[in-house]
């Protein structure tokens, strides 16, 4: 259940939608992290899982690199999801919370996860990735990316999209981060860092990690076997 900060958010978001896609349908920041992600799944129609889709302008742009991609998104707000279902019509969409992706009875070849973490707490976040573990086919690809700097400065904070209206932003360290998906079976492939410039002029650094399921009971027996060489 959510909490009283989460709903407080999850308003904002619901509120400020169209505001929210007007912001963000031209960023081009994070372009080349999704051309990795499409490089990097080979397969010919594979199913892809997003979570936190927003207005669809990921979900968009993965479709005009990746025309095969099936994708299944998801998202809290019931505004998102409208806005994201006329800008993506081969798209399906699902009105879900990250916190209950466990629900979902099917595997995907892919996640992508954009900036749904920052506003995760870290137990949140671990439990997000043992879900996303599970919803992943052996060498599945795992990407989400996330706001950089100490836990403690969590806090409510005023968007640039919605007036006066706040949202309850959690910032993330990459060494948790990395703990919890090595404890899920996933090999870190790469991890980014990008300087995101705000309002006022001072710059947030955002991570974004890609991460491949692995195989983790092949993985257990060589390192036992590795264990019985030594």
């Amino acid at each position: 259940m959510a909490t009283e900060r989460n709903k407080i958010t999850i308003d904002t978001y619901n509120s400020a939608a169209k505001n929210y896609w007007d912001k963000v349908m031209d960023m081009d920041l994070y372009d080349d992290t999704y051309d990795m992600f499409c490089e990097m799944i080979e397969k010919e129609n594979p199913d892809i899982f997003e979570i936190a889709c927003g207005p669809g302008n990921v979900t968009k742009y993965l479709h005009s690199k990746r025309p095969d991609f099936n994708i299944t998104a998801s998202d809290i707000a019931p505004n998102m999801i409208e806005l994201a279902k006329k800008n993506n019509p081969k798209a399906d969409f699902l009105l879900l919370d990250c916190r209950d992706i466990e629900r979902i009875d099917r595997k995907f070849d892919a996640i992508m996860c954009g900036f749904c973490m920052p506003y995760l707490s870290k137990e949140e976040c671990a439990k997000l990735i043992a879900d996303a573990s599970k919803l992943l086919n052996t060498n599945g690809l795992l990407y989400f990316s996330t706001m950089e700097d100490d836990y403690n400065k969590s806090g409510f904070e005023t968007t640039s999209f919605s007036g006066e209206s706040k949202v309850y932003i959690y910032y993330h360290q990459a060494d948790y981060l990395s703990m919890c998906l090595n404890e899920n079976g996933f090999q870190i492939i790469d991890l980014k860092r990008k300087k995101c410039p705000e309002p006022d002029g001072t710059f947030l650094t955002d991570m974004v990690f890609m991460a491949r399921k692995i195989n983790v009971l092949k993985t257990f027996k060589d390192s036992i076997a590795n264990d019985l060489y030594l």
